[in-house]
C-alpha cells in the first residue's frame, strides 16, 4: 500500500475479514495471510482469528524488515482490531523483527448435559 494508511478503516477491513473466515483449531496455530497489510512505511500487520468449540484466539503480528515495531506505532491498530479487549504481548525470540499480541476467549456456554457425556461415550444420565 503506498501514501497514508487510515489505520480505522484498514484494521476494520482486517478484522471483517478475519472475522468472515476464522481459523477453525485445532491446527498448528498460524497466521492467516488472507488478513495481512503492509503500511507505505513498511509496518506489515497481520490479523487472525482462530476458533475452537471452546475458545476464540484473536491475534496480531507487526513487523518491519529492518527493526522491531515501536509501541506509539502499534498501539492505535491494536484499539482498531481488538476494540474493547486487553490484548497481551506474546514472547517472542531473541531479536526477531516482529511481535504478536493475542487475546484469548473462553465460550463460557456450555454444552447440554446429554451432548457432552455423548462425547465422553458414556450414555446421557436420566
Amino acid at each position: 500500500m503506498i501514501g497514508k494508511v487510515d489505520i480505522t478503516s484498514e484494521a476494520a477491513r482486517l478484522r471483517a475479514a478475519a472475522e468472515a473466515r476464522p481459523l477453525k483449531l485445532p491446527v498448528n496455530r498460524r497466521v492467516d495471510e488472507r488478513h495481512h497489510l503492509v503500511t507505505g512505511d513498511g509496518l506489515g500487520v497481520w490479523f487472525t482469528i482462530q476458533l475452537s468449540p471452546h475458545s476464540r484466539i484473536s491475534e496480531a503480528l507487526f513487523e518491519r524488515g529492518d527493526a522491531p515495531p515501536g509501541d506509539e506505532e502499534i498501539a492505535p491498530w491494536l484499539t482498531e482490531l481488538m476494540p474493547g479487549q486487553q490484548p497481551v504481548e506474546a514472547p517472542g525470540l531473541p531479536g526477531t523483527l516482529a511481535r504478536r499480541f493475542e487475546v484469548f476467549e473462553t465460550n463460557q456456554v456450555r454444552q447440554p448435559e446429554d451432548a457432552a457425556s455423548h462425547h465422553r461415550g458414556g450414555a446421557p444420565e436420566a
